[in-house]
């Protein structure tokens, strides 16, 4: 089992920056791919950014060039730099890690872009 906990969500203005950390634990060995993953109201969840080992990356249309996921191996922790965040991006952020045979979730942590 895996176990994944978001921090860094909040308030901020837009045109402002966040920077989500998920850090994993227990068989962290088996991780292939993290990535975050997000919710807003009344919307399905959505594919944000993922990394895999090898750090590969890809994006969603709607944060490329803004959006920024890296990730530490030793430490076990996946980052997403936020940065010219718009009110579209509020939602809820899932950090998400599979070992090519099963998926594990995060809780969530919070965004929201508001004036």
């Amino acid at each position: 089992q895996v176990q994944l906990v978001e921090s860094g969500g909040g308030l901020v203005q837009p045109g402002g920056s966040l920077r989500l950390s998920c850090a994993a634990s227990g068989r962290t060995f088996s991780i292939y791919t993290m990535g975050w993953y997000r919710q807003a109201p009344g919307k399905q969840r959505e594919l944000v950014a993922r990394i895999t080992k090898v750090d590969s990356t890809n994006y969603a249309d709607s944060v490329k060039g803004r959006f920024t996921i890296s990730r530490d191996n030793a430490k076990n922790t996946v980052y997403l730099q936020m940065n010219s965040l718009k009110p579209e991006d509020t939602a809820l952020y899932y950090c998400n890690a599979d070992d090519l045979t099963m998926e594990y979730w995060g809780k969530g942590t919070l965004v929201t872009v508001s004036s």
